[in-house]
């Protein structure tokens, strides 16, 4: 038999943009007895953040970001490499019924880590928000009517959200259309068919602190730290 290629790691990318989206993948490849894996996973890390934890106040505090981000969100991070190694290890076994068994965990985890690392990028300091423009108005005013509208129907949905969950603005790459989404516990967007704009954490640990029970309130004040030109980027590369 052959020898197995080994793929050298790539160096990491230059914008959040240039950042492929989907999670490590694992192959292995059977020689008699003998399970090779070509490929092992790729530990996922807790992304650094373009601003301090006190920048995106008065809209989320810091002592939110502080937590939601070093707590929360590594935990997603700590708990998928877990999982993944244990994949990784039951893949060379060959033992399916453990590699189908993690799946769960893997899902609920690796969506947590793929979640937060958008909704992160999709905030910046008010002082540097902007509203949409170019390509990115164009099609809101089109599939919206207006970017009012938009936040009304994003606000509608989101907030209807039964427990935790994300709220999502995404491109629907069959219709080339924008479209609001919603999806339970921490499930990625991608699961609804639609390719991520914009995601908005509504899980309480996102803003309980803050605004109590009071969700809507915190849908409706999120706007003001939505970093457009992120979200532009992302329809970018969607295309």
């Amino acid at each position: 038999f052959g020898r197995t290629a080994l793929t050298a790691p790539k160096a990491p990318p230059k914008s959040p943009h240039d950042a492929p989206h989907d999670a490590s993948r694992l192959m292995g490849v059977a020689t008699g007895a003998t399970r090779v894996a070509t490929r092992g996973f790729v530990a996922a890390k807790l992304p650094d953040l373009a601003y301090d934890y006190g920048a995106l106040e008065p809209v989320i505090s810091g002592e939110i970001m502080a937590l939601h981000h070093a707590k929360h969100h590594n935990t997603y991070v700590n708990n998928f490499n877990v999982a993944m190694e244990k994949y990784h290890e039951a893949e060379l076994k060959g033992d399916i019924g453990t590699m189908i068994s993690l799946q769960g965990a893997i899902k609920f985890n690796g969506g947590g880590h793929v979640n937060h690392s958008m909704f992160w990028r999709n905030l910046a300091p008010p002082k540097e928000c902007a509203p949409p423009e170019g390509e990115l108005l164009s099609m809101i005013n089109r599939d919206f009517g207006s970017l009012d509208a938009l936040k009304t129907k994003f606000a509608a949905q989101t907030v209807a959200v039964q427990g935790s969950g994300w709220g999502w603005l995404g491109l629907d790459k069959a219709t080339g259309k924008l479209a609001v989404a919603t999806t339970a516990n921490q499930d990625p967007c991608v699961t609804t068919g639609l390719t991520p704009l914009l995601g908005v954490d509504v899980w309480e640990h996102a803003y309980y602190l803050q605004y109590k029970n009071v969700r809507p309130d915190y849908v409706s004040a999120i706007w003001e730290i939505v970093n457009w030109k992120d979200v532009a980027g992302n329809l970018k590369d969607a295309k």
